[in-house]
């Protein structure tokens, strides 16, 4: 046997191995039978085509090829146009491939139709932490957002998956600083611009939003307060995936949205997002008044 053959055959045993384990991720975020059996397969199909020599936690990283077509599923599911006919109901899971820890202390159905209604993105960072104990710094580079971001997605998701709702006086407060903030940039005051932004506020913007002539990353008050300084004429307050944070709008069309984060009534974290297929996947609702 070649050493070559040697590889293949250790990464297809190691793959089985890990498929019940596998299975179970995609359930939890698919609800679907046919979707979970074609999301592993395409997981095979991109692990077979990598070199793993440099991969030292295989079953993770399964995990994370896992969970990033997963994302990719369910992001076209909100893209679609078509109105379903009713609510998704998951299809019943196939127990004999759901035996790793009982499907996680028992996701029922019930579960699974509320995960539904959370945003892509919100759902994985819930499953793959609460459920299958990822820890954010995995996460947070599958869903494109920072550990800090991701950590607030899955807390909004255990909200509501607890039947807790979001609190609104947090989405009011939060919508107040960032109201603040666009008010002290278009008006170019530096001075209220330090008033809401955290000293270690982390200003980061994706390569489509470096290419429109930012850096990819400003850390410190002083410096993002430069940066905005004067600007946000076109940027209004919006919820972004469900979260305050800024629309620039553009000639009717978004052009940048921003994912804002939060710490002690200041701003903490900006991620500036200008990739048209990253927006289109977003839902983006603008705050009037």
């Amino acid at each position: 046997m070649t050493e070559k053959n040697f590889e293949d055959d250790f990464l297809s045993h190691q793959f089985e191995a890990s498929r019940d384990h596998l299975h179970a991720v995609a359930y939890r975020m698919l609800g679907s039978g046919a979707e979970v059996d074609d999301a592993v397969q395409e997981a095979w199909l991109r692990v077979s085509r990598y070199d793993m020599s440099d991969v030292a936690n295989l079953r993770g990283w399964l995990t994370t090829v896992v969970a990033r077509i997963c994302l990719d599923m369910l992001r076209a599911r909100k893209s679609r146009k078509e109105e379903p006919m009713g609510p998704h109901v998951p299809e019943p899971v196939d127990e004999t491939r759901e035996r790793e820890a009982e499907m996680a202390d028992s996701v029922g159905a019930a579960l699974l139709v509320v995960l539904e209604t959370l945003q892509p993105a919100e759902r994985l960072a819930f499953v793959l932490h609460d459920m299958f104990a990822v820890p954010f710094e995995e996460i947070a580079p599958i869903v494109g957002r920072s550990v800090d971001a991701s950590r607030q997605l899955a807390s909004r998701a255990r909200r509501r998956v607890q039947g807790a709702p979001v609190p609104e006086t947090d989405l009011s407060r939060q919508r107040g600083i960032v109201d603040a903030f666009l008010k002290a940039s278009r008006e170019g005051n530096f001075e209220g611009l330090l008033a809401v932004l955290d000293p270690d506020v982390v200003f980061r913007a994706d390569q489509a939003a470096v290419r429109l002539g930012t850096l990819p990353e400003i850390r410190g008050a002083d410096a993002v307060a430069q940066l905005y300084k004067g600007r946000a004429q076109a940027a209004r307050t919006a919820l972004v995936d469900g979260e305050i944070g800024v629309a620039v709008i553009l000639g009717g069309q978004l052009r940048i949205a921003l994912r804002v984060t939060f710490k002690d009534e200041r701003i903490a974290g900006i991620e500036a997002l200008a990739d048209a297929e990253g927006i289109a996947a977003l839902e983006v609702e603008v705050l009037e008044g």
